[in-house]
């Protein structure tokens, strides 16, 4: 081969490899994002270090909010586990699919397989993925996270304080603790606070050691980011803790300022470490939004069982900040500016859209779907604000309070009407509602429009 020849393959090779590398970055480019959300339960605004805990250490969180953003004023759609857990997965208020309240053992409805949520939209881009704790959206095999658009479930499928349905499916390799044998989850009483653990579909262990509980779903998320690194995931992490009775691992336990309840959430912060060490080790972090939020506040309870939603008023149940504003992280390097806050109203009702968008996938456009793009919040765009003109509290089937700009709305038959200005007092402390008659008048009628709406437009739940 003559030097001429040479310099021609070179230059071909050469040009050749820059293709290769353009087309290479096109693709690294059009690589839709991972998402990750952990959701935990229970968790008071207050119960977190830079949300000011002064007892519990929360390091990773801290972390979190350090390299990411942190939210003041984000909310649940419930303050209580199915509905929030229902609007999260669908970006709709609860009320509007048939599922404002909590579901137990006993109940045969669920999550309307007909319903599309995250996990199915994803599944337009071929995305991994994966449903690693707390379900509470139907134990029924059709309800459970397999029909819903995620490959693979690994939980317990109600609220730890709960008991075995005896018609669940037991699996033919099924790990039967504390005496029990097949005859007596069948037939036997079914006490409280015994839960089953599944796979997929079916009862692996019963019942289920809850003080391994977080510990082994962080083995089983670290596994599925391990496992699937190579291509787009869906992580959906709903923990069991700190919901009651509260469970730590002997690592844990005892070892908090806080008692066993902050046992449990020290212990949910090392789960958080776990997760973001494997997105590093992995090499996915920098393409991999994690979302970090609570179901609902905390509950009221003596003896340090509970958490605490300070400065807040109120708590799990009820429509005040404390039941249902919660504290809220997300972290994307190199997406989400660094250190940043963000005080505008922002919902679990959001996610849905906002992830669409990041990933380049279609909301279903045949149904109402309430959540909004809070992507400029979360990126930081400058001037960015709320895209809620007003967010909507019920309690069960009863609007109960409206949230429009620095006023909140509430009427209820214990309360009456209060009218509070949440910028200047987060606390719900002064009623303002007699010297502001116009507002309560129009916020009344926000009220009156969205019900009457709402309820106009509802889906069927699901059911057997």
């Amino acid at each position: 081969m003559n030097l001429n020849t040479n310099l021609a393959w070179r230059v071909i090779a050469s040009a050749l490899g820059l293709a290769l590398s353009a087309l290479t970055l096109s693709a690294q480019k059009e690589t839709p994002p991972n998402v990750v959300i952990i959701f935990v339960d229970d968790q008071g605004y207050n119960d977190i270090g830079v949300y000011g805990s002064p007892l519990i250490k929360t390091p990773n969180l801290d972390r979190m909010a350090k390299e990411g953003m942190r939210f003041t004023d984000f909310y649940s759609a419930s303050a209580v586990c199915t509905p929030s857990r229902a609007a999260l997965l669908t970006g709709t208020y609860a009320q509007r699919i048939g599922l404002p309240g909590v579901l137990f053992p006993h109940h045969r409805t669920g999550l309307n397989p007909e319903e599309v949520t995250i996990a199915d939209m994803l599944k337009q881009k071929r995305y991994a993925t994966a449903a690693i704790g707390k379900w509470h959206l139907g134990h029924e095999p059709k309800f459970l996270p397999t029909r819903h658009g995620f490959d693979w479930y690994y939980g317990v499928p109600y609220s730890n304080d709960m008991s075995i349905d005896p018609k669940m499916e037991l699996a033919a390799d099924v790990t039967l603790r504390e005496g029990y044998t097949i005859d007596a989850v069948k037939y036997g009483k079914a006490p409280r606070n015994l839960v089953p653990l599944l796979r997929n579909e079916e009862v692996i262990e019963y019942p289920v050691d809850q003080s391994t509980l977080t510990k082994r779903y962080t083995e089983r998320a670290v596994g599925f980011i391990e496992t699937n690194k190579d291509k787009p995931f869906f992580l959906y992490m709903p923990h069991t803790m700190p919901h009651v009775p509260l469970f730590a691992s002997e690592e844990f336990a005892g070892k908090s300022e806080r008692g066993l309840y902050g046992d449990t959430i020290e212990e949910i912060d090392w789960s958080v470490g776990q997760v973001l060490k494997a997105l590093k080790e992995q090499g996915v972090e920098d393409r991999t939004l994690v979302i970090y939020a609570s179901d609902n506040g905390p509950w009221k309870l003596n003896g340090g069982k509970g958490g605490s939603a300070y400065p807040l008023r109120g708590y799990k149940f009820q429509t005040l900040e404390g039941g249902m504003r919660v504290p809220c992280l997300m972290r994307w390097p190199g997406k989400i500016p660094v250190g940043s806050v963000c005080s505008e109203v922002a919902a679990t009702i959001d996610l849905m859209p906002t992830i669409a968008r990041l990933t380049g996938t279609t909301l279903p456009d045949d149904r109402i779907i309430d959540g909004k793009d809070i992507w400029p919040l979360i990126s930081g765009q400058e001037g960015a604000v709320s895209p809620h003109d007003a967010y909507f509290f019920y309690r069960a089937m009863n609007l109960e309070a409206v949230r429009s700009g620095d006023w909140k709305l509430r009427v209820t038959e214990a309360d009456g009407v209060e009218l509070f200005n949440l910028k200047e007092d987060i606390s719900e402390a002064e009623n303002l509602a007699a010297e502001n008659p116009h507002i309560v008048k129009m916020l009344r009628a926000l009220m009156a429009t969205f019900d009457a709406e709402l309820k106009s437009n509802t889906r069927p739940v699901g059911s057997m």
